[in-house]
């Protein structure tokens, strides 16, 4: 555990000592500077938490410090200790960065309170600006090949414009990604953002999620001001389209700011309406096999934040695993390489990866026109066939059993018992 650094900037021998005492009796690792030269000295050769720091100072003052430290992008708390008559300045000092002030004679147990909620303020902040960071690096377009440069271009007038948006792709190409990039590089990126995952529901839940139930407000109504993303919107019935379709033009008629993404893998399923209400902004998204240039860049990105969740390092893929994964078709697409990433991640104990390591189908390669010609009777090649079958509905699903269930008719029971069979016949 990581022992928070303080230091405490005052001219008065008996303030540094009492506040040196308690805060170390706290459990900080403290330091003290007696003029604010010192203190700048020692902010400049170590990071703290957070500073105490007088207004009055010999040399350059507590409100000299906080600007030099604020103009340095120096990220440590502020609290400003004040004497009689600076509690303007204290006060003033608080609009220039300082988390709050304290006045003298102190009173350790206040100290101790405004400091610790002033630590607690930096963490979030440290936290927040963590998660626009790995927001901004999830969402981003990785890849330098033609098909990913034409993404990228139509992902940026999507950004700049407030129009609906209607991303298509196969299962797994990342159009959920793309709607995330659209509305975190758009001019409202701190509106909600909110998803109806449509596959992952039938009509009731879909109709309930999309349009409230009368007692809760429906996601239409929780994205007023941001943006609703309904991902496979073409899995929703024709009638559900039409409601849609109806809602989406009713509402930006009276609400501003709302803003439609949808996604769909099937164009000709999607209601005329709802698609013309979707279609003023089109953007088509290139499975792997139209970005094969960016296979390799994409494969390191993917082992590279699978190593930072797991807190591990990552593993290298030697030319003859990225020749197999070359070589694979990819019907998962994006989504299947990082999650071959993590799994290879997490399932092969040596630090650099071979075609060996790599799963028995990306082995043998993409099967053959006359791969089933081979089996001597009908229920070795059905056998072989099934098992090809649920693979690839699994891999283009990215593991999702339900969605891959309802895609082949199947109960997810169902689905599971001929997947172990297959496994096992």
């Amino acid at each position: 555990m990581n022992v928070e650094r303080i230091l405490v900037v005052d001219d008065e021998p008996g303030v540094r000592t009492a506040l040196e005492g308690i805060l170390e009796d706290e459990g900080f690792e403290v330091d003290c500077a007696e003029t604010g030269e010192e203190g700048l000295e020692k902010l400049r050769a170590a990071r703290y938490d957070a500073v105490l720091l007088d207004v009055w100072l010999p040399g350059a003052d507590g409100l000299a410090i906080l600007k030099t430290l604020r103009e340095r992008n120096h990220d440590p708390a502020v609290v400003m200790i004040s004497g009689h008559g600076t509690i303007e300045t204290a006060v003033g000092a608080t609009k220039l960065g300082a988390f709050d002030f304290v006045e003298k004679p102190l009173s350790l147990e206040r100290t101790l309170l405004v400091l610790r909620n002033a630590l607690r303020q930096r963490q979030l902040e440290k936290t927040n600006l963590q998660l626009l960071e790995h927001l901004a690096r999830d969402t981003e377009i990785t890849g330098s090949s033609p098909a990913s440069e034409r993404l990228r271009h139509a992902v940026e007038i999507a950004s700049e414009s407030t129009s609906n948006v209607l991303v298509c792709g196969a299962y797994g190409s990342g159009r959920e990604r793309v709607a995330r990039r659209i509305h975190s590089a758009s001019r409202t990126p701190d509106a909600p953002f909110v998803e109806v995952p449509v596959a992952a529901l039938d009509d009731g839940a879909a109709a309930e999620a999309l349009f409230g139930d009368g007692e809760r407000p429906g996601r239409l109504d929780l994205a007023a001001g941001g943006c609703l993303f309904v991902e496979d919107a073409d899995r929703l019935s024709i009638p559900l389209q039409q409601r849609l379709a109806a809602a989406i033009g009713e509402r930006s008629r009276r609400v501003a700011g709302l803003r439609v993404i949808a996604s769909t893998a099937v164009i000709p399923k999607l209601d005329a309406e709802l698609a013309h209400q979707l279609e003023r902004l089109r953007i088509d998204v290139p499975s792997l096999k139209e970005r094969s240039d960016d296979l390799a860049t994409l494969a390191e990105r993917f082992m590279v934040d699978s190593a930072r969740e797991y807190a591990r390092e990552p593993k290298r893929l030697s030319a003859d695993a990225l020749n197999a994964l070359a070589a694979w078709h990819w019907p998962g697409n994006v989504r299947e390489l990082r999650n071959l990433m993590e799994r290879l991640l997490l399932f092969v104990d040596a630090d650099e990866i071979h075609a060996k390591d790599l799963p028995q189908p990306l082995i043998d390669g993409a099967p053959s026109a006359d791969l089933y010609g081979r089996f001597e009777t009908l229920d070795a090649g059905l056998q072989a066939f099934e098992r090809y079958h649920i693979e690839r509905c699994l891999a283009e699903s990215g593991g999702d059993w339900e969605a891959s269930a309802a895609r082949l008719g199947l109960t997810i029971e169902e689905l599971r018992r001929r997947a172990e069979q297959s496994q096992s016949g």
